[in-house]
């Protein structure tokens, strides 16, 4: 694997540490104290900027770096989220977003929006308001520093590379400095995992030295003898004590990339403190003399040989070895011991190391989709066979069609298990709404809340990718056209923060996704007079409040007074119904004025199968989708009644329901068929209610595969898509909405038209 596909993945993570960035600031947002989600907050800050920092994205690791102390303290409980608070980070996390993107993406950053960000975010870290940051950052660790801090000249680097720290326990006694340092203690004790994944203690204990003046104190009571020593285990715990200018952000950076691997507790403490500390009593922990200048390849040795020191300073170095080279050392003897041991050991961590790893893989779309592809093909060659079994096979008892009814239970969970993979929540989408809400909220001077519901109502990929576009437009409808300003809401006697409602369910084998809000709601008189103004219905026209609502719907349709950044131009809604359109959904609106607007989207789940009835009706063959058909009947000369010139109706276990006679709605004929020759299909429409369709004849169920008919020829007023039968010939799959709605009275040319206009 090459730097860019290491690049890759870790954008892809990004993209999830944000989500859940997004995800956990809400939460706190709407009054959840959690620690757990505040701990969840801070690490994917913490992870994108440890990330970036290892491919050298130096925006990126900056503006993390601030946005992550501002949150240590919130984690700390030294900064109260509060609402304002948080509103400074929920700006800061489309920011950090906006600088993930531009780090992949090779775009660019408004550097004043996060500059001002940076120094809000500071300032909330030394507790002061966002509006009195200054422009120059200040470390959030050393609020009393009075002057600038002197330069401290560090030893000189041995040949070895380790820099020799000095030690004295009389540093504890020495008088203060001119101005305030510091002194900041660690209690770090490395979990096995930390060794694994190649830290090494010495090298944190050598990093935290280069911060200033260190002493070092070493646990060593879980170290086991030596036939029952784990070459892969952690034996040792440190407590380190470090004055530095740097502060506990600079000690706490020694660490970020081995924190999750060990228990770490770092604190500032007073000087008072730290002289009390030394004790016995507060650290039963054994004095290191700390050299690193010591940590050279002859270390080893010294672990065999002791070197001859005065008292107890022999013990001292040889607990001041680093692990690993205990381990190493452990390791020769245990191999030499108890080999077998060793190896059943080994065998059991790797075992346990299995079992722990993530069960997902990250696999490129494009091979989902070829993946798709093929069980398409798979079931349309099932089919076929089936078809051609039938028909040569007359007893259909023979053992080709009982292997064939197994290949058909295998070609279907074969399909629902790759389906199942194509399968995500729309949680995604939702977040990114929420940044949406919150920027024209601020354009627009508006307070808006947004509430989710059914963020993991799951739906095919495809479906989620073209999603994002139509709703971008709906929540910008609602929040500029839809609801009030505060002052006005308050006068209406609302609450003056108004909010937009996301909802996602499932409903009869299709996803519903409903964008209600509070506002005004549709005001039909101005859409009326616009649409006349605009010719697009006569002045006299009789048209009912739905018809007057889906007027919005037309290109080039606009009620704002004037033209601005979010609305006057005449686009977005009409947008909204082609992309609801493309994906083989609906989109309708109710409104109530004064109380507000709700916009339901009914969609499909997938867009490559679905279960269908095969009918005929006119000597044409149609699929009408299994998941809107209720029941089927035929229909007896008794049950059938007139209703006006050319309605008929059939009764249906004491009540009544429309008869809508397919061909002549998709004008296969020009007369009405006799209902009592054929077969009624009662179905469920969205918004229209119960009908029954006649078709002449059913001639069975089937799973088909949908091929997109506007992709591959034009879109057909009444018909959702096309497919592929068993014996090779092309299916029209029936548009139940449409086709109710135009038993309604809504033409199908006219439902095209609009299509075509909005």
């Amino acid at each position: 694997m090459d730097m860019n596909e290491i690049k890759e993945i870790f954008f892809q993570e990004c993209e999830e540490q944000l989500a859940e960035l997004e995800s956990g600031l809400l939460k706190l947002n709407d009054g959840d104290r959690d620690p757990e989600t505040v701990n969840a907050v801070f690490r994917a800050v913490h992870s994108i900027k440890g990330g970036a920092g290892a491919f050298g994205l130096d925006d990126l690791v900056s503006f993390a770096h601030v946005f992550e102390t501002t949150l240590d303290c919130v984690r700390s409980n030294k900064l109260e989220p509060t609402q304002d608070v948080l509103k400074v980070m929920l700006k800061s996390a489309d920011v950090l977003a906006d600088l993930t993107n531009a780090a992949r993406d090779g775009g660019s950053v408004d550097e004043s929006r996060s500059r001002t960000l940076i120094r809000e975010l500071e300032a909330l870290a030394h507790g002061e308001a966002p509006a009195a940051a200054e422009p120059a950052p200040k470390p959030a660790a050393a609020p009393k520093a009075a002057a600038p801090a002197p330069v401290v000249e560090q030893p000189p680097v041995n040949d070895e590379g380790f820099q020799p720290i000095p030690f004295s326990f009389g540093d504890f006694d020495e008088e203060p400095a001119d101005h305030y340092v510091p002194t900041v203690q660690v209690a770090f004790k490395p979990k096995k995992d930390l060794y694994a994944k190649g830290n090494e203690a010495v090298l944190l204990l050598r990093d935290v030295s280069r911060l200033g003046e260190m002493s070092v104190y070493c646990d060593m009571d879980a170290l086991p003898t030596l036939d029952k020593m784990n070459p892969e285990e952690a034996y040792f715990s440190w407590k380190i004590s470090v004055t530095t200018e740097k502060g506990e952000d600079g000690v706490r950076s020694v660490f970020e990339f081995a924190e999750w691997d060990c228990d770490l507790d770092i604190q500032t403490i007073e000087e008072d403190v730290v002289s009390e500390a030394t004790g016995d009593e507060e650290l039963p922990m054994q004095p290191v003399p700390f050299d690193l200048s010591m940590l050279d390849d002859g270390g080893a040795a010294a672990a065999d040989e002791p070197a001859v020191m005065e008292g107890d300073a022999a013990a001292a170095v040889a607990a001041a070895e680093t692990a690993t080279k205990v381990a190493q050392a452990a390791s020769r003897a245990a191999e030499n011991a108890k080999a077998a041991a060793a190896a059943s050991a080994a065998s059991a961590a790797q075992a346990n190391q299995a079992a722990a790893a993530g069960q997902t893989i990250r696999v490129d779309l494009d091979r989902v989709d070829r993946l798709i592809n093929l069980v398409g093909e798979l079931v349309i060659n099932q089919a076929m066979l089936s078809q051609s079994v039938v028909e040569n096979d007359t007893n259909g008892t023979s053992s080709i069609n009982m292997g064939l009814e197994e290949l058909q239970q295998l070609t279907r969970e074969i399909q629902d298990s790759v389906m199942a993979i194509r399968a995500q929540p729309v949680k995604p989408v939702f977040q990114r709404m929420a940044r949406t809400v919150r920027e024209i909220a601020d354009i627009t001077g508006k307070s808006v809340r947004l509430i989710t519901e059914g963020e993991n109502t799951e739906v095919d990929k495809t479906v989620i990718d073209k999603l994002a576009e139509p709703l971008t437009h709906m929540i910008r409808n609602a929040v500029d056209h839809g609801l009030e300003m505060p002052e006005k809401r308050e006068a209406l006697g609302k609450n003056p923060e108004g909010t937009v409602r996301l909802t996602a369910k499932h409903r009869s084998g299709r996803i519903v996704i409903e964008l209600a809000d509070d506002g005004a709601g549709i005001n039909r008189e101005k859409v009326r007079q616009k649409a006349i103004d605009n010719d697009l219905i006569a002045a006299d026209a009789n048209l009912s409040d739905e018809e007057i609502d889906n007027l919005i719907f037309h290109a080039g349709f606009s009620t704002a007074d004037k033209v601005s950044d979010l609305s006057g131009r005449g686009v977005g809604m009409d947008v909204v119904k082609r992309s609801i359109q493309a994906l083989g959904g609906r989109i309708s609106i109710s409104s109530k004025p004064g109380q507000g607007s709700v916009f339901t989207m009914s969609l499909p789940l997938t867009l490559a199968v679905l279960d269908g009835m095969v009918v005929t009706v006119a000597g044409q063959t149609l699929v009408v989708p299994l998941t809107a058909i209720v029941e089927t009947l035929q229909p007896e000369a008794s049950a059938i009644h007139s209703f006006g010139a050319s309605q008929r109706l059939i009764s249906i276990r004491n009540s009544f329901c429309p008869l809508v006679d397919v061909g002549r709605i998709l004008n296969f004929r020009n007369t009405q068929a006799n209902p009592i020759e054929g077969v009624a299909l009662l179905v469920e429409s969205e918004g229209g209610g119960q009908r029954a369709l006649m078709v002449d004849a059913i001639q069975g169920q089937r799973q088909v595969v949908i091929k997109s008919l506007e992709a591959n020829y034009t879109h057909v007023p009444g018909i959702a898509a096309a497919t592929i039968l068993g014996d090779g010939r092309v299916a029209l799959i029936l548009d139940v909405d449409a086709v109710v709605a135009a038993s309604r009275g809504q033409s199908l040319k006219q439902d095209i038209s609009l299509a075509a206009t909005g």
